[in-house]
């Protein structure tokens, strides 16, 4: 099985961690993945949410934490691939964007929403770039923007499936269409056949990661049978010694059944996929959770429609407040029996003995 390359560097196994903020995936867990021979990546979302002055000077706070939370997953892995995953939507994008190309980098991942301009926000910079896409329209639109506005393709691809966990990139009706794996299996390929058009266009390779649901043997056969080169996994990986999040977050993930994870409402514009809980059956039922003053996380946000601050929730989530938190999962979070190292993780993943 061939790892995945990006850059000069290659993985030893075809796996990126998937990038889950607010403090998620922060140094240690993305150190420790890429140290065990996957592509770990640190979320920027809110990323300096425990500095000490978040509160006053939430953008001087997040560039901060993004040097620092770097530099702890390099001084575990020192030769490792290392990224960032970064939201669209996220307010001072463009800032946020050059402060993890400055850091020093291998790549950045970016999703929610479109990452259009990115190329010319880091261009001088050396790091790799990598939209997410989740259907052949969006692959479609993000491929074209780039190569007619920027004269490049992207060096490696992301697609996230239905089963994601967090933000979604599909409406609600389109998720239950590609409930179905089949389904999406075929939107899979067309996207497949897009990147091979510039590839061909190009003379270069586009490596693809196919991402949600990935957390078995099984799974990660599946998506390499249907052309992808790489997988993304996220869900799997909370529930490890090395994860950022407080042991209460994994717990939660440990004791929910199937029937507590649900399709919410997320004050970003799209739908997510989280843990049904105490704050969020208000908030199902039109209830609206008081927040603190306006974090200006979102590029596009009024705090006096929001049902609650996102913000607020994933920090609560982070901290272990769980009943208080957006627990945000994937579809087979349920799935989670005990807490496991992260190489114990990707040994089952790639190294399993059930065939």
């Amino acid at each position: 099985m061939e790892g995945l390359r990006i850059g000069n560097k290659k993985t030893r196994f075809p796996v990126i961690q998937g990038g889950m903020g607010i403090g998620i995936s922060l140094g240690r867990l993305a150190g420790t993945v890429a140290k065990e021979g996957g592509a770990g990546v640190i979320s920027a979302a809110q990323i300096g949410f425990q500095e000490p002055d978040f509160e006053e000077n939430t953008k001087e706070a997040n560039l901060r934490a993004i040097r620092k939370e770097y530099e702890k997953a390099r001084k575990i892995s020192p030769d490792g691939l290392i990224g960032f995953n970064l939201m669209v939507a996220m307010r001072h994008y463009e800032e946020y964007a050059r402060a993890a190309a400055e850091t020093g980098a291998d790549f950045i991942v970016s999703g929610a929403g479109l990452p259009t301009d990115l190329p010319e926000i880091v261009k001088g910079y050396d790091v790799k770039l990598a939209p997410i896409v989740s259907t052949e329209k969006s692959a479609k639109v993000i491929l074209k923007y780039w190569d007619k506005k920027h004269g490049r393709i992207p060096d490696f691809l992301v697609i996230e499936g239905p089963g994601a966990g967090g933000h979604l990139g599909f409406d609600v009706e389109s998720l239950k269409k590609y409930e179905i794996s089949s389904v999406y299996a075929e939107e899979v390929k067309r996207i497949l056949d897009i990147v091979k058009e510039y590839e061909e266009k190009y003379g270069q390779k586009i490596p693809t990661a196919l991402g949600g649901g990935i957390d078995s043997p099984d799974a990660v056969r599946a998506a390499l049978s249907l052309g992808a080169d790489a997988v993304q996994a996220a869900t799997c990986f909370v529930t490890t010694e090395e994860c950022d999040a407080d042991i209460r977050y994994k717990q939660a993930y440990i004791d929910a059944g199937k029937e507590d994870i649900v399709i919410v409402k997320s004050p970003v514009g799209m739908p997510g996929r989280a843990i049904k809980n105490k704050m969020m059956e208000r908030v199902m039922c039109g209830g609206k959770i008081p927040h603190s003053p306006c974090h200006r996380c979102l590029s596009r946000c009024n705090p006096a429609e929001i049902p609650y601050c996102i913000t607020d929730a994933l920090i609560h989530a982070a901290k272990g407040e769980t009943e208080d938190a957006l627990l945000f999962c994937g579809a087979g979070a349920y799935r989670a029996e005990r807490i496991k190292t992260v190489r114990e993780v990707i040994n089952e993943l790639f190294l399993s003995d059930n065939g």
